[in-house]
């Protein structure tokens, strides 16, 4: 199938051109992401990406459908979309892309207009179960400036929520956005997000326990290059 419906193509033969016809356009491979890491239903695309409009994102599915990279199935709960085998080929490009990003592109969280849900989804989808308390349990979170949410874990899900459905809060962040993100992202220790601001109330033996909770952002292992170097990660 092609998709040139709503756009003007390059008028290229090259590949690169006409990959970039599908692919290029604003959010599409954030679309894609959110795909390849589970999101399956129109609202929890939304939600990894809060800025797109119901409009757009249904654009950009309809025309990744049209390209051969997303079919749409009609689940128990409503339509669910999943990547073709084209499209979970585009794993290897998404992975690059964020690889470069890490390695090439400043990351200072403070000066970054950034969105606190992806962040937490991330977090939500990276827990390692093995390491978390055996009875089901809540991380608090207070983001500076953001609405109260709460990461309810049991020993297999994990679920974000906007209020505590009943569960002991064991583990309460407060941070700024920023602090949070700069350590998830791997641009600094965890201590270094302390003095950035980042704080934890709980017991000392969870406190000290909880960065081993979560498998870090994929890419954090990734550090940046400065003056041609490679510098390690946090």
């Amino acid at each position: 199938m092609r998709y040139y419906g709503v756009m003007t193509g390059y008028g290229q033969f090259c590949s690169v051109a006409r990959a970039h016809e599908v692919l290029g356009g604003r959010w599409t491979l954030l679309v894609v992401r959110e795909l390849l890491n589970g999101s399956r239903r129109f609202n929890d695309l939304r939600r990894g990406i809060p800025r797109i409009s119901r409009t757009m994102l249904s654009e950009r599915l309809q025309a990744l459908a049209s390209a051969g990279v997303v079919t749409r199935i009609d689940g128990g709960q409503g339509p669910e979309y999943e990547l073709t085998e084209a499209g979970r080929e585009l794993a290897q490009l998404v992975g690059q892309l964020a690889q470069w990003g890490q390695r090439w592109l400043p990351r200072r969280a403070s000066d970054e207009d950034l969105d606190v849900e992806p962040l937490l989804i991330d977090m939500q989808r990276r827990v390692r179960f093995e390491a978390v308390p055996k009875e089901p349990f809540i991380i608090r979170f207070d983001i500076a400036g953001s609405q109260r949410r709460f990461l309810l874990i049991s020993p297999l899900e994990a679920s974000l929520c906007t209020h505590n459905p009943g569960f002991p809060e064991l583990v309460r962040v407060k941070a700024p956005l920023a602090a949070l993100v700069a350590w998830w992202r791997g641009d600094v220790s965890f201590l270094a997000a302390q003095r950035m601001g980042l704080s934890l109330n709980g017991t000392r033996a969870l406190t000290r326990s909880f960065p081993a909770w979560f498998d870090r952002y994929l890419f954090a292992g990734i550090g940046p290059m400065r003056d041609g170097r490679r510098s390690s990660a946090a």
